[in-house]
C-alpha cells in the first residue's frame, strides 16, 4: 500500500522537468535545422555571396553591357584663369569741408547725385566776405592815389634838383616815400586778392567728378574750416578699381603677361560667381610681397558705366593668366585615381572598357590637360565609371541624360537583387577632382 501510494507522487514531481527537457530539445533541433538550411543556400546559388572569384569576374565581364556616357579627347587652346576675392575701391574719395567759417544758407545738390568737378555743393553766407572785399578795395584805391601823388612830387623834385634849386636830401626823401607807397600798394593788392578768395570759398564746389553721398550738415548750421565732419563725401565711381591678392607663386606668369603687348583681361563676378558684373583690365601690381600671407596685391580697372560696381563691395575676381596653345584636354569627371596613379577608361575594341594611365597637367573649370597617355580623338568614359572594369562591355549613350537614366535604372535593378550579388561587391574608385597642383 505504501509503495503503490508513493508512485503517483513521484510522477507529479518529475512532470515539469520532463516538459522542460522536451521543449529545450525541440529548440536545439530547430536551430540546427535553420543553420543547415542557411549554409546550404549560398552553395546552391553558385557561391554568389562574399567576394567574387576569377570565374565570377569573367562572368561579369561577359554579362550585360554597362551603359556609359563618353567624351572625346580634344586638342586646342585652353585659357587658364586665376581666381581671387577682391574689394571694389574708388580711385578718388574726397571729404568735402568748408574752407571759410559762416552760416550754411544753401545746399543745392541731391543726395546720391552725379556731380562734375566745379559744381556748387553748398553756399555759405557771403555778406561778411563781400564787406571785407569792399574794405580792402577801398584801402587799395586810397593808397593808389597817395602813390600817384608821390610820383608826381618826385618828378617835380628831380627837375628842381637839376636846376640846383633843392638839396639832394629832399630828392632822396621823396624817392623813399614813393617806394614806401609802392610797398603799401602791394600789400593792399594782396588783401584784395585774399578777400576775393574768401568770397569765392563761400561757394563750396566739387573738387572731383563723382557721386555724392548722404548730406552730413543741414542748412542753417554754422560751419568752420576746422570741422571734422565733412559736408558730404564724393567718390569717383567711373572708372573704378578692384584690389585683390594672389599667391606669390603666380607672380611670374602675371608679370610676364602684364608687361607684354596685350592687356590682361579681368572679370568681376557676383558672390555666387553666376553673373559677370564688369569686365576690365589689370592695371598694376604692388611693389612688394606681403610676408605674412605670401601674397601680392593687384589692381584692375573697370569703366563701370552701368554702376554695377560699388565702393567697398566684395566681388569674385577672375583673371586670364595665360592661354595654353594646342593641348589635349578631357572632362575632369573622366579622371579616376587608383593605387598606381590617375587613369581613365577608354572605349576600346568591340566597345570594351580599357583602363589607361594618364599624366595630368593644368586644370581649368571642368576640363583638365593630359600630357601623357592619350591622343586626340580617343573617347573617355565620363559617366558610369563606377561599374566598369578593364574589359567590361559597354553601351554608349547618345546623351548625358540617357546615361543618367540608364544608370538609375541599373541601380534600381541591382538594389532588387539578393544580398551578396555581383553588383554588391564591385568597388568604386575614388574620382579625381580634375584639379592639378
Amino acid at each position: 500500500m505504501t509503495a503503490s501510494n508513493g508512485s503517483p507522487s513521484k510522477l507529479r514531481t518529475l512532470r515539469p522537468w520532463l516538459i522542460t527537457a522536451l521543449l529545450f530539445a525541440a529548440v536545439v533541433g530547430l536551430i540546427m535545422w535553420l543553420h543547415s538550411t542557411s549554409s546550404g543556400a549560398p552553395a546552391a546559388q553558385g557561391g554568389r555571396g562574399g567576394r567574387p572569384g576569377p570565374g565570377q569576374m569573367a562572368a561579369g565581364q561577359g554579362g550585360a553591357a554597362v551603359t556609359v556616357s563618353v567624351a572625346p579627347v580634344v586638342k586646342g587652346d585652353l585659357p587658364v584663369h586665376y581666381h581671387a576675392l577682391g574689394t571694389v575701391t574708388a580711385y578718388n574719395t574726397v571729404n568735402v569741408r568748408a574752407r571759410v567759417s559762416g552760416q550754411l544758407v544753401k545746399v543745392p545738390f541731391q543726395e546720391g547725385q552725379e556731380v562734375k568737378a566745379g559744381d556748387v555743393l553748398a553756399v555759405i553766407d557771403p555778406r561778411p566776405f563781400q564787406a571785407a572785399l569792399d574794405q580792402a578795395q577801398g584801402t587799395l584805391l586810397q593808397n593808389q592815389a597817395q602813390l600817384k601823388n608821390a610820383q608826381i612830387d618826385l618828378a617835380r623834385y628831380k627837375g628842381l634838383y637839376a636846376e640846383d634849386s633843392i638839396a639832394k636830401q629832399t630828392l632822396d626823401t621823396q624817392e623813399a616815400q614813393v617806394r614806401q607807397y609802392e610797398g603799401t600798394l602791394k600789400t593792399n593788392q594782396g588783401q584784395v586778392a585774399d578777400a576775393k578768395l574768401n568770397l569765392e570759398f563761400t561757394q563750396v564746389r566739387a573738387p572731383i567728378s563723382g557721386r555724392v553721398g548722404l548730406r552730413q550738415v543741414d542748412v542753417g548750421n554754422l560751419v568752420t574750416s576746422g570741422d571734422t565732419t565733412p559736408l558730404v563725401v564724393i567718390t569717383q565711381v567711373k572708372p573704378i578699381s578692384v584690389v585683390f591678392s594672389l599667391p606669390q607663386q603666380q607672380l611670374g606668369t602675371i608679370a610676364r603677361e602684364l608687361y607684354g603687348n596685350q592687356p590682361v583681361p579681368v572679370e568681376a563676378l557676383d558672390r555666387n560667381q553666376n553673373q559677370t558684373l564688369a569686365t576690365g583690365v589689370l592695371k598694376t601690381l604692388d611693389n612688394q610681397i606681403d610676408t605674412t600671407t605670401g601674397t601680392v596685391k593687384l589692381k584692375a580697372g573697370f569703366e563701370n558705366e552701368d554702376h554695377k560696381l560699388f565702393p567697398n563691395q566684395f566681388v569674385n575676381v577672375r583673371l586670364l593668366a595665360e592661354t595654353l596653345p594646342g593641348v589635349l584636354t578631357i572632362p575632369a569627371n573622366a579622371v579616376q585615381r587608383g593605387n598606381d596613379g590617375t587613369y581613365v577608361y577608354l572605349v576600346g575594341e568591340e566597345s570594351k572598357a580599357k583602363r589607361q594611365l594618364v599624366t595630368l597637367g593644368t586644370s581649368e573649370s571642368e576640363r583638365v590637360v593630359v600630357t601623357e597617355g592619350l591622343k586626340e580623338g580617343d573617347r573617355v568614359v565620363v559617366e558610369g565609371t563606377d561599374r566598369l572594369r578593364d574589359g567590361t562591355r559597354m553601351t554608349i549613350a547618345s546623351s548625358d541624360e540617357k546615361a543618367r537614366a540608364a544608370a538609375a535604372e541599373e541601380g534600381d535593378k541591382s538594389s532588387a537583387k539578393p544580398f551578396g550579388s555581383d553588383n554588391a561587391v564591385q568597388s568604386s574608385p575614388v574620382q579625381d577632382s580634375g584639379k592639378s597642383e
